[in-house]
């Protein structure tokens, strides 16, 4: 899986179509990401503690990853990154459009 989290996403399919938003968090097993502001879902919560509030609240829920492409910062496209080598051995994600190192 290429998105990890504080990427910048935008989504390809769905009801949420188009939107762009900063992964949250991943799950590489499951092969999910959950993105600010994008597949929220309406939830009941209770007060849990004495003086808080409950009622409905709107929570970002995981999409698959292969819905989401990931958006290079320089040149601000949509892109499938492509890995490189360093000097160091060490590997780096390239934006496959401008050459730029994500």
């Amino acid at each position: 899986m290429n998105i990890r989290s504080n990427d910048t996403v935008v989504v390809l399919s769905g009801r949420d179509k188009g939107k762009t938003g900063k992964v949250i968090s991943a799950d590489p097993k499951a092969g999910k990401v959950i993105v600010e502001g994008v597949n929220l879902a309406k939830r009941h919560q209770k007060p849990r503690k004495e003086g808080e509030a409950g009622g409905i609240i709107r929570k970002e829920t995981p999409i698959y990853a292969a819905k989401v492409m990931r958006v290079c910062p320089k040149c601000d496209n949509p892109t499938r990154p492509a890995h490189r080598l360093m000097d160091g051995g060490e590997k780096v994600r390239v934006c496959k459009k401008c050459g730029a190192e994500i």
